[in-house]
């Protein structure tokens, strides 16, 4: 059943758009910003309210600054692409969000089984934010759930984070939304077709009406390959995905100080899980015997499975913002209901894996934010603010299984886990700007979690910013971190109902999944060389007790959770952007490396094996990377627009406790856009892009490796033609 809330929204609240505030801010900016230290802007933080009668475009600017102004990046590291930015990529707007995140540095891909994206080594642990908002945690991540169609500017924040990130924190993705201040009345309807039968078709709209600012924005996506393909072929088997999204904002001036904002976000995804022919069925541990026939079936081509998996999330927030003087504060209530439901092909997985799991996980999560700034004087400004949300979860797995002598009599084992839990937080702190040049943040967080454990922290947070020269900014800090399970992902089971099967597991023990608390140590310099041209430099160090780490042991595009007792993350970054005149461009390349020991949690999931050498030895994630790059380039000439860009990684780890990693690979992507005038239908844009344009072969995963269930490569070659029309 989906919550209440979003369904009232949905049906009262209109649809609607607010100005970007970072657009705002960085008009004068490049369209891409690497590594950026952003601390507060000097007294005032932002410009006094408007005064009556004055323009709505310009009021709702004003309230952009203001809300960006009670988060600000201070001493944090951040990659900042705007709309045009976005644009300027070969496939534009239709680009994948995830697609477009791995363009930030130390941002590494990975397939959609295990969370597509890594940053800085972490997994998952990221946290969306839309215009300041925080959304909660669902059952699966928001970089299959948010479109690109709908984003005014994205940043990728990072390193040692003021006290009002909490909880997820390995990466910050800010999104401010596409505006209705900078767009006359009207919107664009696109067709996107191509290679593996895509067929994507997107909408958008803006306006006032009144005091009232709207955008929405919708997408409908098809094509046969949903998921990695689990072969080397041009062509995946059993790959057909089905993707609706659907976003608004509205901004609603209720009087000359306060701002009233809504958002709305629904996207329904259906997968077929691809096929790997030419596999043998299920063994047992030691390899004597195997699988000989399920249901009378002793016959059957893993070509033609038929596993399926669907997905449904839907948010809804509604935000007040009021900014008086020299104090400024936002409220926001949101919400988000998110399910999921992986459906074996019962004969087949039993034949193949031993057993087949029908799996369903449901999440309902609500919650407020709060978040306020002061302006004491020229020297100090004070930050406070606090969240709290409360999660209902409901997992449930009916698994149909052989004995263990691996005769056919298959029979069910049903287990499922529910909890009603909460997290809460609170923070303060106070930005100093000791002279001109140099400014310290110090703050303190206080989280607590009441979920499976319960658990709390107390986390100190200082910052230090240094502008010696003109173009150049030395940043600094230090951030202690508390960040809960995911609790969908957490929950306990019952494997002792399995140890009469016939793939029973190796031991019964599972220690409950705890927070993860560490230290992060962050340090960077970002240097303007020339107009136009800028390069960054940063490292980090992180010590982790109980490292959060999530793994995939089964067919479904679901995780488990599990601790390592111990972890650290090393690193470095290094960054360049450059624009003169109608060209662009930047690169990225990053080291780090991180390691842990000691399975903590969910020991069940493992090996006795892998267990034991574990336990003894410090081994590296299986989402480490340590080379990890990205570039991209655009020229605008004589009015069509060529562009570039280009992921490049070492390799994910592989092989027995992750001893290896797949081959190191490099795809490159291209594409080129103009604008033609139609008779009868006015101005319309053409983009064709080249994805892999060289064809490459490269593994994401070949199968092995602790929590990684099979093998997944990147995209072929694909062509694709977008034509659009203003409306």
């Amino acid at each position: 059943m989906r919550p209440s809330l979003f369904g009232a929204l949905l049906a009262s609240v209109s649809p609607l758009a607010v100005l970007s505030a970072a657009q705002a801010q960085d008009v004068q900016l490049p369209e891409i910003v690497v590594q950026a230290q952003r601390p507060a802007p000097p007294r005032p933080a932002t410009p006094p309210p408007a005064q009556p009668n004055s323009d709505l475009a310009t009021q709702n600017a004003q309230f952009d600054v203001a809300r960006d102004g009670l988060s600000p990046r201070f001493g944090a590291s951040s990659f900042d692409m705007n709309r045009a930015a976005i644009e300027s990529m070969p496939q534009g707007l239709d680009t994948p969000i995830n697609k477009v995140l791995l363009q930030a540095p130390g941002v590494s891909q990975d397939s959609a089984a295990s969370g597509n994206i890594h940053v800085r080594n972490e997994h998952a642990n990221v946290q969306y934010r839309i215009n300041g908002i925080t959304l909660p945690d669902g059952i699966s991540g928001f970089g299959n759930v948010l479109d690109t169609n709908f984003i005014g500017s994205v940043a990728v924040i990072t390193g040692a984070l003021p006290a009002q990130y909490g909880l997820r924190t390995s990466g910050i993705v800010d999104i401010q939304t596409k505006s209705g201040n900078s767009l006359t009345q009207g919107g664009t309807i696109g067709i996107e077709g191509g290679s593996r039968e895509t067929l994507n078709g997107s909408l958008d709209y803006s306006g006032r009406a009144g005091k009232t600012e709207y955008f929405f924005a919708g997408r409908g996506l098809t094509n046969n390959l949903g998921i990695e393909n689990p072969t080397p072929a041009l062509n995946a088997i059993h790959d057909r995905t089905h993707q609706e999204n659907f976003f608004s904002y509205t901004s609603t001036m209720l009087d000359d100080f306060t701002r009233l904002a809504t958002i709305l976000g629904s996207t329904t995804t259906r997968y077929q899980i691809p096929n790997n022919p030419g596999q043998g069925f299920a063994c047992n541990g030691d390899g004597s015997a195997c699988v000989a026939s399920a249901f009378g079936v002793s016959s059957f081509d893993s070509a033609n499975l038929n596993e399926r998996q669907s997905e449904q999330n839907n948010f809804a927030v509604v935000a007040l913002q009021k900014s008086y003087n020299d104090f400024d504060v936002q409220l926001a209530s949101f919400t988000r209901y998110s399910a999921l439901h992986f459906m074996p092909d019962t004969i087949g997985d039993v034949l193949f894996n031993g057993q087949a799991v029908d799996v369903r996980r449901r999440s309902v999560a609500s919650g407020f934010q709060g978040d306020g700034a002061y302006r004491v004087n020229d020297a100090h400004t004070l930050r406070a603010g606090f969240t709290v949300t409360g999660e209902d979860t409901r997992n449930s797995s009916i698994s149909t299984v052989l004995p263990a002598d691996g005769s056919d009599a298959p029979y069910t084992i049903t287990d499922g886990n529910s909890r009603v839990g909460w997290v809460a937080g609170a923070y303060v702190q106070d930005e100093w700007r000791l002279t001109n040049q140099l400014t310290l943040n110090t703050g303190l967080r206080f989280d607590q979690m009441w979920q499976f454990v319960e658990a709390n922290q107390f986390s100190p947070r200082v910052n230090l910013v240094y502008k010696p020269l003109t173009g150049t900014t030395i940043h600094a800090g230090y951030a202690r971190y508390f960040t809960p399970p995911q609790q969908s992902l957490a929950g306990p089971a019952n494997p002792a109902a399995f140890l009469s099967t016939f793939v029973p597991p190796d031991t019964t023990q599972q220690n409950p999944v705890k927070p993860e608390r560490s230290n992060y140590y962050d340090a960077g310099i970002v240097q303007m060389l020339a107009p136009g041209w800028q390069v960054s430099v940063d490292g980090y160090y992180k010590d982790a007790r109980d490292l959060l780490d999530d793994g995939l042991f089964g067919p479904g595009l679901v995780l488990n959770a599990f601790n390592y007792e111990k972890a650290r993350n090393v690193g470095v970054e290094f960054s360049t952007s450059y624009t003169m005149g109608n060209f662009k461009a930047y690169g990225n390349i990053a080291w780090a490396k991180q390691l842990a020991t000691n399975i903590v949690s969910n020991q069940y999931l493992f090996g006795a094996d892998e267990l034991a050498y574990i336990a003894n030895h410090y081994i590296y994630t299986d989402h480490a990377q340590t080379i990890t790059a990205s570039a991209g380039a655009s020229y605008l000439w004589s009015g069509t627009r060529f562009s570039a860009d280009m992921i490049s990684g070492s390799g994910l780890r592989s092989g027995d406790f992750n001893t290896s990693h797949v081959a190191p690979y490099a795809q490159f992507n291209v594409g080129a856009s103009r604008e033609f005038m139609v008779p009868e239908l006015g101005k319309v844009s053409a983009r064709f892009a080249v994805v892999n344009v060289f064809d490459t072969i490269y593994m994401i995963r070949d199968g092995s490796g602790i929590g990684v269930f099979a093998p997944q490569y990147g995209p072929r070659r694909g062509y694709y033609v977008t034509l659009s029309k203003p409306l």
